[in-house]
């Protein structure tokens, strides 16, 4: 017993003249600091005063170590297990259970690169992925997540709430951004954060991550939709660390790390673009599409058949509407007819990709600054976006739905900029449904060679009146009135 006590006391000794030098010669964490040595702050002495109980810890743990070599007992004596070693190790085990992340995980190369990095950083990684309609082997995608370390993997299937909660109400306002984008990934983000936000709850997790990069749009809608959703959230974005950033400069990088860690990927360095699918639509971007003159590569589209090669016989589908929202589709030729909202947008997803409708090539303004490249391919929602439109003329009143399309384009500009959740979205979206109460009826479409054409419409909300619009027939109208009209419109 003396001789382990005679060990700590040097050992005491040594840690002393180590906190000393530290202190005398200015290092903060073991680097020298460059001009004169400072007198140390009291955070200093605090972290040294840790760093010196690790190293007391550990110390002692050897001395126990040796002590059960000799045939002593393996226990440390009571003696020197101060409060402060007690305190470390309460403090070890407080950490371990807080570093738990919930991590929204597509199994592709920069989500599975992230994972092995969070556990390599000392996370208990839960890995997270969202049906939202996309075709994706979950299974697969489980087996790969827990064979580079997650501890399970959750799948939540979100599709019908997506379409019912998100997608309609973007039918409801024309939701389109910059007169083109249609808004599938953004309206999908709100829906997988809320989805993801629940399972935090569930699992005790404080941190949620994302493999979206620093420079794009989706980084800003997760996180605003994950903080409006539970405030005390802390979110790891990797891409924005520079301790990621810094060793991982792109994806050629990634494709090392991956190899290194045999992490197997859906992709090639050949033809490295960047997907993202889900039940609306399937975006494109990076790799050779960030020429903005380069031609997509015909074999990329997954979604829709290349016009040119689309059936020569169209499909004529009828569209019913109530307070702006499509519960019926039937399709005059097959005489197939759906009602569940997520049968009816599958099946449009069928027709119009069949031929070869919502494909779009643009340049658009990223929320962040910058102009960034895109390819989508959203073929149910063109169909529902100018059948939508063409109901919404025909029985709104016309100064109302002036009004009306100025708020579509402010919620097209809140669901792209990540502000589903805010209470301006909240307040437009319910001006939006206000303005569907009479926006009931049935458009007749033909759906051919990457086209929609509208064939016709009835509605019983209708404020269109065929004798007052009538060449043939007077009606309630004066014509002589038109002429003050005019003479007052000319002043100006």
């Amino acid at each position: 017993m003396r001789r382990i006590a005679v060990q700590f006391g040097v050992a005491y000794t040594a840690i002393s003249s180590l906190l000393k030098r530290h202190r005398d010669s200015g290092t903060v964490d073991g680097r020298e600091r460059s001009g004169r040595p400072r007198k140390t702050s009291a955070r200093d002495d605090r972290a040294l005063s840790q760093s010196a109980r690790r190293h007391s810890f550990t110390t002692a743990r050897r001395l126990r170590d040796n002590w059960g070599i000799h045939g002593r007992s393996t226990k440390l004596h009571p003696a020197f297990i101060s409060s402060d070693f007690r305190r470390i190790r309460q403090t070890n085990r407080m950490t371990s259970e807080s570093k738990r992340v919930i991590l929204a995980y597509s199994g592709g190369l920069d989500t599975s690169c992230i994972l092995v990095w969070l556990i390599e950083e000392g996370y208990d990684v839960i890995a997270f992925c969202a049906d939202v309609g996309q075709e994706e082997d979950f299974e697969a995608a489980k087996e790969k997540a827990k064979k580079l370390g997650a501890k399970k993997m959750v799948v939540a299937d979100v599709s019908r709430e997506f379409v019912t909660d998100f997608i309609w109400p973007g039918i409801q306002g024309n939701a389109t951004y910059e007169d083109r984008y249609l808004l599938g990934t953004a309206l999908a983000r709100p829906c997988i954060a809320k989805a993801m936000i629940e399972i935090a709850n569930e699992e005790g997790a404080q941190y949620i991550s994302h493999g979206a990069t620093g420079k794009g749009n989706d980084q800003i809608r997760f996180e605003l939709a994950a903080y409006a959703l539970h405030p005390s959230i802390k979110v790891i974005s990797p891409w924005r660390m520079p301790e990621f950033f810094t060793r991982f400069k792109g994806r050629k990088d990634l494709f090392e790390y991956a190899k290194l860690h045999d992490i197997s990927l859906p992709v090639n360095p050949k033809a490295p673009w960047s997907m993202d699918a889900n039940l609306m639509h399937i975006s494109y971007e990076s790799g050779v599409l960030e020429n903005p003159n380069t031609e997509p590569p015909k074999d990329m589209y997954q979604m829709t058949t290349d016009p040119e090669k689309s059936p020569d016989e169209a499909d004529v589908l009828s569209i019913d509407f109530k307070n702006g929202i499509p519960v019926k589709v039937s399709n005059r030729k097959t005489k197939e007819s759906m009602t569940d909202p997520l049968e009816l947008f599958t099946y449009l997803n069928k027709i119009g990709g069949k031929h070869g409708v919502g494909r779009i090539d643009i340049v658009e303004n990223r929320f962040i600054g910058m102009k960034s490249r895109g390819v989508y391919e959203t073929p149910g929602g063109t169909i529902l976006l100018v059948a939508h439109t063409d109901i919404e003329v025909f029985t709104m009143d016309r100064e109302v739905r002036r009004i009306k399309r100025d708020l579509d384009v402010k919620f097209a500009e809140q669901v792209y900029r990540g502000f589903w959740f805010s209470p301006e979205c909240e307040f437009t979206r319910m001006c939006i449904l206000k303005s569907q109460d009479g926006v009931t009826g049935s458009v007749n479409l033909k759906i051919y060679k990457g086209c929609v054409y509208v064939l016709g419409r009835t509605s019983p909300t209708s404020l269109y009146n065929e004798e007052l619009v009538s060449m043939d027939v007077q009606g309630d109208y004066e014509p002589t009135d038109a002429t003050g009209f005019i003479k007052i419109n000319a002043l100006r």
